[in-house]
């Protein structure tokens, strides 16, 4: 049968093609009509130490990971004591003969074992096709594949096609040979364990056309259809492949790329292009934004459109740069000295890296102020598949503000034009240099409205930093309220923001299939927040409970802050892994027996009023049975 949630995992050390050999199959399987989501999980190393990737696959659409394996293709034997009790029962383990698995460990899990003479049969082929014994071994990761597909029930022809593929263009057609050699008898050796593993991948009669996108490759789709045609950066995990991804695309959408000698140089390249009116960019880490911080705010006195991306991970320092977490929020809300307009944004999921990212440019500039994209290292390396209906490329509308025309211009008289002239909204008009009617000066000075630094009146800062500050109060009205998911009026909400969202959404399918009633309230845009309408959303939440991939409930402190309304509980990781589903749902389990014990109901702020709410029994019932 085919499961709605079947999970694929391939481990090994790196170097030895976890990735390349997961890519290929998850672009067989889409393909087929098979949807997938893949993530990946990888140290800081070239070599050695424990890596894999994570294929779940199924007919309906999947947008999170899984704690439960169904089937390990382990290359070394880390990958089978790191996974031994993820995996399901009645699930199986696809390994090299000369890694010894203990009949009594598979036994006491009803795990099974399949094992193959891999490496000694791509020593056999290779040595026939003239290969080197080092390259001849990577074609265990072929067989593997070769096997997965016998034993689940795959097409071979579907995986014989990526092998070709991949071999045949980049390495000459005796090198593809080989490997179909290599997977057509993996693929028959295997036929033999086919009855034996319950789970199967038989591919729909009818699939749609989908592509294979992770985070940063659709932050980068977002800025091309937004215009934006330069991205400065410096190479920083877990950013640096939305530079690589546009510099791929630059012939075909007209894109400069330009990597930077440091991350100062990167977001003043973006800030200097942006300034003459080409839409532009800059990507890095929190590392890498630090050192970006001074130039930040030039832009906020500047008032010049900037989007820059932060894609998360763990740790001060270097931390963990290939590891994920949502440690930054507080530090990109308040990066830079005194005060100045800016925006935080939080995409969760490839769909809304895209149309987040998209919406950032136009943000940027009808509000001229940085716009802050909050990703991390689990969506930037995190691909699921899509369809081309999620990504409507050629309908995106590009919203410049007030940005003024050559004709508006002209009909200005010479020394008239004010680059920061005040206004209620606190917008003013902006005029790509080059018009002789729009000759201004632009400093990191305060200044004027003509933007002349003068004799610093007080009145003219006054005036001009209230100015700026208006920006925010304009800008709560397009903010947009978190989204909602789960039943209404339900007695537990999950509040979480940015990659958590399918992994909270799945906590409460999981939830409310064992008769919970719970539903989520998910943040994409985070700062500036609209107090007023914001405490209306968090009054239907009874009892709240937040989400997070940090210590400190940086979400859960902003919130509070804005809104008086504490949250009930928290469910917080920093391992530098993602959340999953079910972990989530376990977790609320732990709490509701932690509820269920107390005597007596003890009261929490309910919104920002100071009103307080008890933990009623119409609360902790529903939690205790979970």
């Amino acid at each position: 049968m085919l499961t709605n949630n079947m999970t694929i995992k391939i481990g090994g050390e790196a170097g030895q093609g976890m990735d390349t050999s997961g890519a290929g199959f998850a672009r067989a399987l889409v393909r087929s009509g098979l949807h997938i989501f893949a993530n990946s999980d990888f140290m800081s190393r070239i070599r050695g130490g424990y890596n894999f990737y994570q294929l779940r696959v199924s007919a309906a659409p999947v947008y999170a990971p899984d704690r439960v394996t169904h089937l390990l293709l382990a290359f070394s034997r880390d990958a089978i004591t790191q996974t031994l009790n993820e995996i399901a029962p009645g699930g199986a383990i696809l390994h090299d003969a000369s890694i010894k698995i203990d009949p009594g460990l598979l036994a006491e899990r009803r795990i099974q074992s399949f094992a193959f003479p891999f490496e000694a049969k791509a020593l056999e082929i290779g040595r026939a096709a003239g290969m080197d014994p080092k390259r001849a071994k990577l074609m265990t990761n072929t067989a593997a594949l070769g096997a997965t597909v016998a034993v689940t029930g795959f097409p071979f022809e579907r995986i014989a096609e990526v092998i070709t593929e991949n071999f045949g263009k980049k390495k000459g057609s005796a090198i593809a040979e080989a490997n179909l050699t290599m997977a057509r008898w993996a693929f028959d050796e295997a036929t033999q364990y086919a009855e034996r593993f319950e789970w199967k991948l038989i591919p729909p009669t009818n699939g749609d056309n989908r592509m294979i996108l992770n985070g940063n490759q659709a932050i980068g789709l977002g800025a091309l259809a937004a215009g934006c045609k330069f991205i400065s950066a410096y190479p920083m995990t877990p950013a640096t492949s939305i530079i690589e991804f546009l510099t791929a695309q630059s012939k075909r959408f007209n894109v400069v790329t330009k990597q930077t000698e440091d991350e100062l140089a990167a977001i003043l390249y973006a800030i200097g292009v942006n300034q003459v009116g080409v839409r532009a960019m800059t990507a890095t880490s929190g590392g890498g934004l630090s050192l970006m911080v001074e130039a930040l705010g030039m832009a906020g006195m500047t008032e010049t459109p900037l989007v820059v991306v932060d894609s998360q991970r763990p740790g001060p320092s270097t931390g963990m740069p290939t590891r994920t977490g949502q440690g930054d929020l507080l530090f990109v809300m308040h990066a830079s000295q005194d005060e100045f307009p800016r925006i935080v944004i939080a995409p969760g999921g490839v769909e809304s890296c895209y149309a987040d990212t998209a919406r950032a440019f136009n943000l940027a500039e009808k509000y001229q102020c940085p716009v802050l994209i909050l990703t991390d290292a689990f969506q930037a390396f995190a691909a699921r598949s899509v369809g081309v209906e999620e990504l409507p490329f050629e309908e995106f509308q590009i919203d410049r503000g007030k940005t003024l025309t050559d004709e508006e211009l002209a009909k200005l008289q010479p020394g008239e034009y004010k680059r920061y002239a005040l206004s209620d909204d606190g917008i003013s008009p902006r005029a790509i240099p080059g018009h002789p009617n729009a000759v201004y000066t632009a400093t990191s000075d305060e200044h004027t409205e003509s933007g002349r630094i003068e004799d610093e009146d007080p009145a003219n800062r006054i005036a001009q930093h209230e100015k700026r500050m208006q920006k925010i109060e304009t800008l709560k009205q397009e903010m947009r309220m978190p989204e909602w998911y789960g039943r209404a009026n339900a007695p537990i909400t999950l509040m979480g923001w940015g990659s958590t969202r399918y992994a909270i959404r799945e906590a409460v399918d999981l939830l409310n299939a064992r008769g919970i009633p719970a539903n989520a309230l998910h943040f994409v845009d985070i700062y500036p927040l609209d107090e007023t309408r914001l405490e209306k959303e968090l009054a239907q939440a009874r009892y709240l409970i937040d989400v997070e991939g940090n210590y400190t409930a940086q979400l859960a402190q902003v919130v509070r802050g804005y809104t008086g309304r504490a949250v009930n509980d928290k469910i917080l990781k920093y391992d530098g892994r993602p959340f999953t589903g079910a972990e989530i749902a376990v977790a609320v389990a732990q709490i509701a027996q932690e509820k269920a014990a107390q005597v007596k109901p003890r009261t929490v702020p309910h919104n920002g009023h100071g009103e307080a709410a008890p933990v009623t029994s119409e609360i902790v019932e529903p939690l205790a049975v979970v």
